[in-house]
C-alpha cells in the first residue's frame, strides 16, 4: 500500500508504472482472498459507497457494488441518477457532489459529459472514482484491461495491440492507450471506419511519447501480426449523424474463421456489451478473454476501494 498517493481516480494519466504495480498486486491479493479465507471481508465494514450513475451500466456498476459488498461496506444508490435524482430538477453536478460528500465515504460516478469526473473530484471532500464520463475516459476499465493483459503475457513490453471499431467515441480504448504508453516497445494498430477514427489528441500524445501507431481499415491485415485484438462495438447512442452510424455499423466482425488467422498465443478482448462484432461461436476459442476480462473488474475495483479508503 505504501506509495499509493491518489485521492481520486478520474483519468488514466494519473497512473505511472509504480501505481499500476501497486493496484495489480492488491488485486492479486483480493482475487486470492475470494478463493481462500476472505481476509479482506470486513476491511470496509464501516464505509459507505455512493453509486451515482447518470448513464446505463451493467458490468461497471455491479462489479463496484459487489466489490464494496465483498469488502464489508455498504452502498447507497439510485437506479438512474439522471432521471431519479435532483439532476432532473436542474441541480448542478457540483451541488450534488457536495451533498453526497456528506453522506458517503467514496463516490463512484458515471456521467454523460466528458470531463465531469475531474470536476466532481474538485468539488468533493471524499474520493471520487470515474466509472465513465461520456466519450472521455473510463480509467478503472483500462486498469482491468491492463490487468488482463498482464495475466496473459509474461511481458507487456514489446506487445502489438490492435484496437478495433469505435475509436472516436470509445472511452475504454482512449484510457487503455494512456496506460499502454507506460511500457516499452508497444505498437498500436487503430482499425476503424473513417467516421470513427481515434481522435487527434490521442495520436498527438502517442507521437510525443514516441509510441508507434498506424491506422488501418482492414482487420484481416493486422490479425496475423498482433498479440491482442481489442474489439469494440459501434456505439449508436454516441453518433449525431445516423448516416455515419450506418456507415460504421457491422463493418468489423471477428468470427471464428478470422480468429484462426491470429497467432495461437494471441488474445481477444472486448469491453462488452457486444452486439454482433464477436459471434458467440468465438467464445469457446482459447484466445477469447473477454469474460475473464469482465471478471477481473471485481478484483481491480476491490483493490481501488481498499487503497482509497484504507490508505
Amino acid at each position: 500500500m505504501a506509495g499509493f498517493s491518489l485521492k481520486h481516480v478520474y483519468e488514466a494519466q494519473q497512473f505511472d508504472r509504480e501505481l499500476l504495480e501497486i493496484v495489480f498486486n492488491v488485486a492479486d491479493d483480493m482475487k486470492a482472498s475470494l478463493t481462500g479465507d476472505r481476509q479482506y471481508a470486513r476491511e470496509l465494514e464501516h464505509s459507505i459507497m455512493a453509486s451515482l450513475f447518470y448513464e446505463p451500466s451493467t458490468r461497471t456498476r455491479f462489479s463496484f457494488e459487489s466489490a464494496m459488498s465483498r469488502l464489508g461496506g455498504k452502498i447507497i444508490t439510485t437506479e438512474n441518477a439522471r432521471e431519479f435524482s435532483s439532476a432532473a430538477k436542474g441541480e448542478s453536478l457540483y451541488d450534488t457532489i457536495r451533498v453526497m460528500s456528506g453522506y458517503a465515504d467514496v463516490i463512484v460516478m458515471r456521467h454523460h459529459e466528458a470531463g465531469s469526473a475531474k470536476k466532481a473530484a474538485e468539488a468533493s471532500a471524499i474520493p471520487v472514482i470515474n466509472a465513465g464520463d461520456g466519450a472521455g475516459q473510463h480509467p478503472t476499465k483500462a486498469l482491468l484491461d491492463m490487468y488482463t493483459i498482464k495475466d496473459n503475457f509474461s511481458e507487456i513490453h514489446g506487445l502489438k495491440i490492435a484496437m478495433v471499431g469505435d475509436l472516436k467515441y470509445g472511452r475504454t480504448v482512449r484510457s487503455l492507450t494512456y496506460l499502454l504508453t507506460k511500457y516499452n516497445n508497444i505498437k498500436l494498430y487503430f482499425v476503424s471506419p473513417s467516421v470513427c477514427r481515434m481522435e487527434d489528441d490521442i495520436k498527438n500524445f502517442l507521437d510525443r511519447m514516441d509510441i508507434p501507431w498506424t491506422e488501418e481499415e482492414e482487420l484481416e491485415k493486422v490479425l496475423p501480426i498482433v498479440d491482442c485484438v481489442y474489439m469494440t462495438r459501434i456505439q449508436k447512442e454516441r453518433f449525431q449523424d445516423p448516416d455515419d452510424y450506418r456507415t460504421a455499423a457491422g463493418k468489423y466482425v471477428l468470427n471464428l474463421e478470422k480468429a484462426h488467422m491470429m497467432n495461437s498465443n494471441a488474445i481477444i478482448m472486448h469491453p462488452l456489451p457486444r452486439v454482433n462484432e464477436i459471434p458467440r461461436e468465438v467464445d469457446t476459442d482459447p484466445r477469447a478473454r473477454y469474460f475473464e476480462q469482465a471478471g477481473n473488474g471485481l478484483y481491480i475495483r476491490m483493490a481501488l476501494l481498499y487503497l482509497l479508503l484504507k490508505n
